[in-house]
């Protein structure tokens, strides 16, 4: 998925772990409806500039694909451990940070904040590049 589709879908309302959840709703056995209802409330480090949502929304496929589930599974959770990993380094060759404030400079948990990255433009301008590593990183995992 390329910055153009992503901005497309965040003018729509889509957020950025929506975004990731849903390009991969099929890997992880859900409709796409299923994995963006999941990952709604992730969007913009979790509405207060926590991790980033396109990370949140990773981290799920990444779950949903390798996560434990069972107890002293020890072996499947070694897995996911790698995974999240493997991803995290990719993520970081791009972006030095996983946390929203860190990436937008701004904190979506502070009043008024939104409306800076809105004015800058960098929801529509920047995220849609943190989206768009995001998901390759998730590719060259899965």
């Amino acid at each position: 998925m390329k910055q153009e589709e992503i901005r497309e879908l965040f003018i729509k309302g889509i957020d950025c772990s929506q975004v990731v959840a849903g390009a991969f709703a099929e890997e992880m056995g859900m409709t796409e409806e299923e994995a963006r209802k999941v990952s709604a409330c992730f969007g913009g480090g979790m509405m207060c500039g926590e991790t980033c949502g396109a990370v949140t929304g990773a981290l799920m496929v990444l779950g949903m694909k390798y996560g434990h589930c069972k107890e002293d599974d020890m072996d499947q959770k070694n897995i996911m451990m790698q995974k999240t990993a493997e991803f995290k380094a990719y993520f970081q060759q791009k972006y030095p940070s996983c946390m929203c404030r860190e990436l937008l400079g701004y904190d979506l948990g502070k009043p008024g904040e939104l409306e800076k990255v809105m004015e800058e433009g960098l929801l529509l301008d920047f995220c849609p590049g943190v989206v768009e590593a995001a998901i390759e990183a998730l590719e060259k995992v899965l």
